[in-house]
């Protein structure tokens, strides 16, 4: 398939389509009616009750965008400005509103969350999954503060996310005015978590502070950016263009070209490879951003070099490939060339946790900035380019080489990490009580790619802890940004339920890469220890008609327990109660719920929620409940899985 072509995948769905707009309207989360005894003991009937979503959601698509045209106030510069570079989204809370508001009357799509640690990280995941920028936004004081660990985590991700933020005025700074005296110190808060980041104080110089915060987010290695606003500059007013310094538009304050290779070091790591038994590419985050991964398969095909995925979003890896080893751990150490393209996060050299491969494998390394070189591993070879321009001159050069040695380890490999899968799964199928994790990891894949769906067609967003050391094993990527990998290298607890927000809003609009999947259902995966953070992003979905099956795996516990589990003194601290009905809370929010506790059950509770999506386009919490034992391997085989990184297996990188 052309990665490139908009062309819609054919999608074989369970229902026809049409009129699923209307019917989502009109099914609103409706709760049955409950009965309650009355003092004297009579049942009366409680009125139902049903979440509507306001007429205002409607009539705000419909109304025409207002025109802005000169005079124009800082915020409506600034909006103008995003439009222009594309911006694809804003995911925000109350607050900040001059630039909100402007952004929005730009006809550029804006969610609005319960919270802004939700819109940061729904934002990181838009981008994860589309390829495109997005923007969140906080408010001075409080508001930023909660932003913080989603701007960590998508430093983390190297996602190039544009974080924007109000500030008080300026003339009150050192007044501690109100609470927010602590806003003209955010750049201090997001120093280390950003590649650019200014407090503009001067009106005259917003667009050139633009220039430069959309420099940085379209070139070299991503990074959020961070731009705050005092009022004097949102709410300034500009009577023409003349009245900004040094405004001279996209196409001449950045370049658009990229960084080429060179040559004598393309055809020194064509040599190094050639020689090499068994070479493996570790295509990572820039391979996505650079849209390198037809020039990657292409290279790899040529000369039979293996392929395994890193990054913050999996998928530019054809899981079907014969060349994959993404689900090939045991094969990883033998690779005596590896080749890392965009690993921007590169683990040292023998880090405990870290890549699996030889010490004494070559190392070839490809990145944008030439200051990253050798960082953290030594680089027999290194190439400071584009990623794809880069994998597209190495495909050029390459003689075409047969490994089949290589590639039959591979695939042996794949079969042995199956068969393993597949014994988990037999061991708990028949449970009774409780639903084991790796029941939930077969039957979502089982139901994702071997029944009536297209393989290719639903975006997952793979979170949780101790659940995705399962689930992630089965999920396949076929192709780019198909899975968004939730905990990547920061690995925050929680932003699942904000993730799918932001990677379902992606998948609604087609932006970028999803474009193909245009108006799919989505899966998001989640624990029951993270969805405390991010729950109340069940009414954002509900809201917004986002269909996402969110599947939570309930054990009754933190991760932590196990480690406690022959102190009963401090045992209870890592403990919930038991058996929590999560499913009736996303009721209340306006979301199908589902409560399973016996195997069997999951999968058609899987298909119901799947269709409520596809037919009402509202989403669905499935509560699979299990028990904190399971993680136990003296108590339950095999526990709590390990990891084995880079590929399916890994949860860190």
């Amino acid at each position: 398939m052309d990665r490139d072509d908009e062309k819609r995948l054919s999608r074989r769905r369970f229902l026809k389509a049409g009129g699923m707009a209307g019917a989502a309207l009109a099914a609103s989360g409706v709760l049955g009616t409950a009965v309650a005894q009355a003092n004297n003991g009579a049942a009366v009937a409680e009125p139902t009750v049903a979440p509507v979503v306001p007429k205002a959601f409607e009539d705000a698509k419909n109304a025409p965008l207002p025109e802005a045209d000169w005079p124009l106030s800082g915020g409506q510069v600034f909006a103008r400005i995003c439009k222009e570079e594309g911006l694809a989204a804003l995911f925000c809370c109350p607050g900040n509103y001059t630039v909100v508001h402007s952004i929005a009357e730009q006809g550029i799509p804006v969610v609005s969350h319960r919270d802004e640690r939700s819109a940061g990280h729904a934002a990181d995941a838009f981008i994860r999954a589309s390829g495109e920028l997005a923007a969140c936004s906080g408010t001075e004081g409080p508001g930023f503060t909660n932003l913080i660990t989603a701007v960590a985590e998508a430093k983390a991700a190297r996602t190039p996310l544009l974080v924007l933020a109000s500030n008080m005025q300026v003339s009150q700074d050192d007044a501690e005015a109100m609470l927010q005296m602590s806003s003209p110190y955010q750049q201090a808060t997001t120093e280390g978590m950003k590649k650019y980041g200014k407090r503009i104080i001067t009106p005259e110089r917003l667009s050139e502070y633009a220039a430069y915060a959309f420099r940085h987010l379209r070139t070299g290695e991503p990074m959020p950016v961070h731009l705050d606003f005092p009022s004097e500059v949102s709410e300034a007013r500009f009577n023409s263009q003349a009245d900004l310094w040094r405004s001279w538009g996209m196409d001449r304050y950045r370049a658009h070209s990229k960084p080429h290779p060179d040559m004598k070091a393309v055809e020194d790591a064509v040599r190094l490879i050639d020689g090499a038994q068994r070479p493996i590419i570790v295509a990572s985050t820039g391979v996505f951003y650079s849209k390198g991964w037809d020039a990657l398969v292409r290279l790899a095909d040529k000369a039979d070099i293996a392929m395994v995925t890193s990054g913050a979003s999996y998928g530019h890896v054809p899981a079907d490939h014969r060349l994959s080893a993404d689900f090939a751990p045991n094969a990883l150490a033998s690779a005596d060339v590896v080749v890392y393209v965009g690993q921007y996060n590169m683990p040292p050299a023998g880090e405990p946790g870290g890549f699996v491969f030889s010490p004494d494998a070559k190392v070839v390394q490809i990145e944008p900035e030439a200051h990253k070189i050798g960082r953290n591993q030594p680089a027999d070879v290194g190439i400071v380019s584009d990623e794809r321009l880069a994998l597209e001159a190495l495909a050029d050069l390459m003689p075409a080489r047969s490994r089949a040695a290589w590639v039959d380890e591979i695939a042996a490999a794949r079969n042995e990490m199956l068969q393993e899968d597949l014994g988990y799964y037999d061991m708990y199928r028949n449970f009774d009580g409780a639903v084991h994790p790796s029941v939930i990891a077969h039957e979502l894949s089982q139901f994702l790619y071997e029944g009536d769906l297209d393989p290719s067609q639903t975006t997952v967003v793979s979170g949780g802890y101790g659940i995705a050391r399962y689930t992630r094993r089965r999920l396949r990527g076929y192709r780019p940004g198909q899975i968004v990998n939730g905990a990547y290298h920061f690995a925050a607890i929680g932003p699942d339920m904000a993730f799918a927000v932001g990677a379902a809003t992606a998948v609604r609009d087609g932006a970028g890469v999803q474009n193909v999947v245009k108006g799919a259902p989505i899966v998001n995966i989640t624990g029951d220890g993270g969805f405390g953070f991010t729950a109340m992003e069940l009414e954002t979905m509900a809201k917004y008609r986002l269909p996402v099956v969110n599947i939570l795996y309930s054990n009754n516990a933190w991760g932590t327990w196990s480690a406690q589990a022959q102190n009963p003194v401090t045992l209870p601290i890592h403990l919930f109660q038991e058996n929590l009905r999560y499913d009736k809370v996303a009721e209340g929010l306006g979301a199908h719920g589902e409560y399973v506790n016996q195997p069997q059950d999951f999968a058609p509770a899987l298909r119901r929620a799947f269709e409520i999506a596809e037919r009402e386009s509202r989403p669905s919490l499935i509560v699979a409940q299990g028990i904190k034992e399971f993680w136990d391997r003296s108590q339950y085989e095999p526990g709590f899985l390990g990891k084995i990184e880079p590929g399916a297996m890994a949860y860190y990188h």
